[in-house]
């Protein structure tokens, strides 16, 4: 589990086939071979690394649903350790299971992103969102795209401040609002089979 706050701004260093090697330092101080690290938010498992440098293998559905597939040598990546259990909870929950790709509509500080029509309603005003790996509140929603204020900082030390206008950006939706709808989208099921189950005993009340 991550939190969204991104440690160090690393860069590709090399890309061969599905393999993806990561430029970076800090993030290797307590990390080993089979450790989890996110890139732009996705999760990833390191499967070599050396002094300044670390691997891992990308498979094709990521690279797919990922703006990973764009890397180019050169470019810079968030990169995030999961969360230590004995450590402080800056962010919030996210799962480095990367949703869907979003496009830049306007750049920071007032970054404005595009998203599916389809996935506007787990957003909520001044809710959590992740953008390419960094937990950021969500605001001044409408049908299709939400806001998010990105203060000096942020932009200096991840990749939002460098994106423009037309850029994809990875998005992580708040995992409580999935698990909502889930219930929800289940429940509604449930009671159109005229069945309770273990929902409609949750949720109470008898389903015709």
């Amino acid at each position: 589990m991550f939190t969204g706050i991104v440690e160090e701004l690393g860069s590709v260093a090399a890309r061969n086939g599905s393999r993806l090697r990561i430029a970076s330092n800090g993030v290797l101080e307590d990390s080993s071979v089979g450790a989890s690290i996110a890139v732009n938010g996705c999760c990833l498992t390191v499967v070599q690394m050396g002094e300044g440098w670390w691997e891992a293998d990308v498979s094709n559905e990521t690279f797919q649903r990922t703006n990973l597939g764009a890397l180019k040598t050169g470019d810079p990546v968030n990169l995030e350790r999961p969360m230590a259990a004995d450590g402080r909870f800056g962010g919030h929950v996210v799962l480095g299971h990367v949703d869907l790709v979003g496009e830049v509509v306007s750049p920071a500080p007032d970054l404005r992103v595009r998203i599916g029509r389809d996935q506007m309603h787990l957003l909520v005003e001044k809710g959590s969102i992740t953008v390419d790996g960094v937990s950021l509140t969500a605001f001044a929603l409408d049908d299709d795209s939400f806001q998010v204020a990105v203060i000096p900082h942020t932009a200096n030390v991840t990749t939002l401040g460098a994106r423009r206008t037309g850029d994809k950006v990875n998005i992580e939706l708040d995992v409580l609002a999935k698990h909502v709808e889930r219930l929800v989208t289940s429940r509604g099921t449930v009671a159109k089979r005229g069945g309770r189950g273990w929902l409609g005993r949750l949720f109470g009340g008898r389903h015709t």
